[in-house]
């Protein structure tokens, strides 16, 4: 005897009525779920004072859309919303950089993807290595620096700034905390690192008028001396207007130094780093790499390196080169 015999129409038309009834709502409440569940990568603000910077900073700077935010913050969008309101915050809302004031720079909120292709090869990038350096033209967006994006040494892959392939960290399951940049009164952001071992790194960014200085330092807290220091350190040129086709035709690689043409040939992105390992640029991000490698360092040292960041408005970049030497960027740390 089949189920309708047994149970009569109307009661096996009722009883298929609530079963599609609850697969819908197990749907739904599945799909609310996963709405509204955080990201992977989210970082929520500890306080409205907090909320208030990250906002201006997303917002306000960065243009991010609500979602976006979410995915930085794993707030819901509608807390998102209400938040925006209430401070007074919308897209492009931040106060305009003023003539003679420094470059604009931001710690970088996560949230937004920095690259626009080779995506497999950054998986959940942290933002405590990235910072955003504005442009000094009317809506030319920002470029992303990744300081550092990795650091190798004679004990393997010692740091990543994302997951890619595996560090010495990773292979023993060891979590390292989550940081965030430290700015100073003078606006300089500064970010530091002790890893497992001892080793300690960190980072120094101070925006001038026309330069961004960059500094990094690495400390031997092990009892065994580190050599093969490579630091890959990576500029990221998705957010800039006019800099982010993916080719490495628009780029000039001049160890320390490596420049981006914008599409009209009129601009340019520099970056660089001493002392030297070598210039190149991934076409996929694409991005710029001007890389430094630390000196070997024996128990208890610490070593420096030195970095620099500008744009630049000629055709002649090799000249712009030679005019940021003569600076003296290279032998005196950022002051």
């Amino acid at each position: 005897m089949s189920l309708r015999d047994r149970v009569g129409v109307p009661a096996l038309r009722l009883w298929l009525t609530l079963l599609a009834a609850g697969v819908l709502v197990c749907i739904d409440g599945h799909a609310r779920a996963s709405q509204f569940a955080a990201p992977v990568n989210a970082r929520r603000p500890v306080d409205d004072d907090d909320l208030r910077r990250w906002l201006e900073n997303m917002v306000g700077h960065h243009r991010f859309s609500v979602d976006e935010v979410h995915q930085a913050t794993g707030l819901p969008p509608a807390e998102i919303e209400s938040a925006l309101k209430r401070f007074g915050i919308t897209a492009g809302s931040g106060p305009a950089r003023k003539s003679g004031e420094p470059l604009l720079v931001l710690p970088y909120p996560g949230g937004r993807h920095p690259r626009i292709g080779f995506l497999d090869g950054a998986v959940d990038p942290q933002r405590e290595t990235k910072i955003s350096v504005f442009t000094p033209w009317p809506d030319g967006g920002y470029v992303v620096a990744d300081i550092p994006e990795a650091i190798w040494s004679n004990l393997g892959l010692t740091y990543l700034a994302h997951t890619h392939v595996p560090t010495v960290w990773s292979q023993q399951d060891a979590e390292l905390e989550q940081l965030e940049w430290q700015r100073g009164d003078d606006g300089t952001l500064t970010c530091e690192r002790t890893l497992p071992n001892g080793i300690r790194f960190g980072t120094r960014v101070r925006p001038r008028v026309d330069e961004v200085r960059m500094e990094m330092w690495l400390h031997n807290g092990t009892d065994q001396t580190l050599s093969d220091l490579r630091v890959q350190n990576c500029v990221m040129l998705k957010g800039a207007a006019g800099f982010a086709a993916q080719t490495n035709d628009n780029k000039v690689f001049a160890a320390p130094y490596a420049a981006c043409r914008s599409a009209d040939g009129r601009r340019s992105v520099i970056t660089a780093w001493e002392p030297s390992h070598r210039a190149w640029g991934n076409e996929r991000c694409p991005c710029l790499h001007a890389d430094p490698k630390f000196p070997d360092c024996a128990p208890g040292e610490t070593v420096h390196l030195r970095g620099w960041l500008s744009f630049y408005e000629g055709r002649d970049v090799r000249a712009e080169f030679r005019r940021i030497d003569a600076t003296g960027w290279r032998r005196h740390a950022a002051e």
